[in-house]
């Protein structure tokens, strides 16, 4: 329980404390909105390695020289709400997560998910799903990476299983050109949600496949793009599990 409470705790005085430097930042983005950005990324990094050093995870990386230089798509399994945590604080450029419109409910963080690019998706509405993809899809034709967890919702079943991948997540790369990173995150269910409500000291695997560019697959795996990558991430967590 005391990793729950410092956890929290961090995570509000995070937010109080972020209320003027959102200000500061949105006075530099009028005249510089790289350097906003940027800082914006760091300050939000910095918060998330400190949320893992306080909530005990040890964490494995594998494969990070396969995330190239410019924007990519990384797709991923989902299984625990530090899945988020655990990933950006590894992002190299500007990256926005797609999340589910819910998280704008929620004060503060929704003004930090939107400085960082994230974009909040309406399951319910397919009209605005769409939009939602659009618009991920101009942010990465200007440089900006995204990064979407295809099965839709976090996985609550067994702990190497993986949900259907929905299909319309992959337009991202097959319409800009840019590679799909695979994540594959192993254990991170067991920090939290395994055992809610108590934070438990966990080793995670987190590995990075190698590129995968949609117009070099042929026209079967072009057609079940979800399955193909599902298939990649699937492979490697049962394959991390030893090493957990």
């Amino acid at each position: 329980m005391i990793r729950l409470i410092f956890v929290a705790l961090f995570v509000v005085l995070f937010l109080i404390i972020g209320i003027p430097v959102l200000g500061i930042e949105w006075l530099i983005g009028k005249v510089r909105k790289k350097t906003m950005d940027y800082s914006s990324l760091r300050l939000v990094q910095w918060a998330f390695n400190m949320i893992i050093k306080l909530a005990g995870i040890e964490l494995t990386v594998i494969g990070e020289e396969n995330i190239s230089e410019g924007p990519v798509l990384y797709i991923g399994n989902h299984r625990s709400f530090f899945d988020i945590v655990i990933t950006y604080a590894r992002c190299k450029n500007l990256t926005g997560y797609i999340a589910k419109k819910e998280m704008l409910s929620i004060p503060l963080l929704r003004t930090w998910m939107k400085r960082l690019y994230c974009l909040f998706l309406d399951r319910e509405n397919p009209k605005e799903g769409l939009k939602t993809i659009l618009q991920a899809i101009d942010y990465v034709k200007h440089g900006i990476s995204i990064c979407i967890f295809p099965e839709g919702t976090r996985n609550k079943g067994e702990e190497l299983s993986l949900l259907p991948f929905h299909n319309g997540s992959f337009k991202i790369a097959e319409k800009t050109g840019c590679p799909i990173i695979p994540m594959s995150l192993n254990n991170t269910c067991d920090i939290f949600e395994g055992h809610f409500p108590f934070i438990k000291k966990t080793h995670v695997i987190l590995e990075y496949g190698k590129p995968i560019y949609p117009k070099e697959l042929d026209k079967d795996e072009k057609k079940r793009i979800g399955e193909y990558c599902s298939n990649i991430i699937s492979e490697t967590i049962h394959k991390n599990q030893a090493l957990v």
